[in-house]
């Protein structure tokens, strides 16, 4: 299966994503065509969705709860099957190449399970164990490397449940991470956890990317994925309505212009004589779309016309505007 991930109407294309360039499937370490995913009773939780994940990218993979992330990722991971549709993960068909992918993929899905009773050490050495390709002889180093690489290596012996929330975060990841990655898959990964943990997991996030790990997190929080992803795909009721990087994202909403006078009418005059569009005129204030045009320029011009301005301001749509504006319902910004 190789899709293209550009163009129109084609057999194995897929339609542009809100204007944002989708990347080449040979750089990509995830490609969907046409994932569907059909409950019975008729519930569709995902809906044709056509996914491009760049290589060595953090993909956020954005949407409220029920958008249909996790339904995803589990069809990604091969622990469900679509209904229709089809998907790759690094360059291996799903679920047939199962045993040549899921060894560089290390996943966290629907949060991590451990036995309290045991230390951090001891739980990693048995998911380590239950590796079949993993070789025994050599459990401790990776072990060790894993609990160093996620901040853990001073509570190797502290038992599970004494650990913190964020720390036994960390430890999950830790778990997905004994090997070495390719792909880095996390669902919600700062679930429940509070400002510091919340760091925490983000500045290993970012510590794996800089490997060169291509990291997915999947998110409910707007913030969490402003601040650590380079790359977002937005979801909604089960389909994907933006892909892309974030800069791309925000240069596809123009900014506005926002002038504040007691001459709206001249003003108004002006913004149009100037070319903006959208420009519309309320209780002293008047808005257009800046375009190509100077903001010097625009307020040189309103004041050799005699517009008396009290204030002036460009504004540009934040990530929250631009995502509920997309899915038409709200995102939790911080948790």
């Amino acid at each position: 299966m190789t899709p293209t991930m550009t163009g129109e109407g084609a057999p194995g294309t897929a339609p542009p994503r809100a204007g944002l360039p989708t990347a080449a499937p040979e750089d990509c370490s995830i490609v969907s065509t046409g994932l569907t995913k059909r409950f019975r009773g008729g519930q569709v939780a995902v809906d044709d969705l056509h996914l491009a994940v760049p290589r060595g990218s953090v993909f956020g993979f954005l949407g409220p709860n029920g958008s249909g992330k996790t339904t995803t990722i589990r069809m990604l991971l091969g622990l469900m099957s679509p209904t229709s549709g089809g998907c790759e993960v690094l360059g291996q068909p799903m679920p047939a190449g199962l045993a040549t992918a899921l060894p560089k993929v290390g996943a966290l899905v629907e949060g991590p399970a451990f036995y309290p009773y045991l230390s951090g050490e001891a739980n990693l050495r048995r998911y380590d164990a239950a590796d079949p390709m993993a070789d025994p002889r050599t459990a401790g180093a990776r072990v060790g490397a894993a609990l160093d690489k996620v901040g853990l290596g001073a509570a190797a012996k502290k038992r599970y449940r004494a650990y913190s929330l964020g720390m036994r975060q960390r430890l999950a990841i830790a778990g997905a991470l004994l090997g070495p990655r390719e792909l880095l898959v996390l669902d919600e990964p700062t679930n429940g956890l509070d400002p510091q943990g919340t760091r925490e997991v983000r500045t290993l996030i970012k510590d794996v990317a800089a490997e060169g790990t291509t990291v997915f997190v999947s998110s409910h929080l707007l913030t969490e994925v402003e601040q650590m992803c380079t790359h977002v795909g937005v979801m909604s009721t089960g389909r994907l309505v933006a892909q892309g990087p974030i800069a791309g994202l925000r240069a596809g909403h123009a900014p506005r212009v926002r002038v504040e006078s007691p001459h709206t009418a001249q003003a108004v005059f002006v913004l149009d004589r100037l070319g903006l569009a959208g420009v519309r005129a309320e209780d002293g204030e008047v808005t257009a779309e800046l375009g190509d045009v100077e903001p010097e320029r625009v307020v040189a011009e309103l004041v050799a016309d005699g517009v008396a301005v009290r204030g002036f301001g460009v504004q540009r749509p934040s990530l929250e505007e631009l995502f509920v504006g997309l899915t038409g319902e709200g995102f939790d910004v911080d948790g």
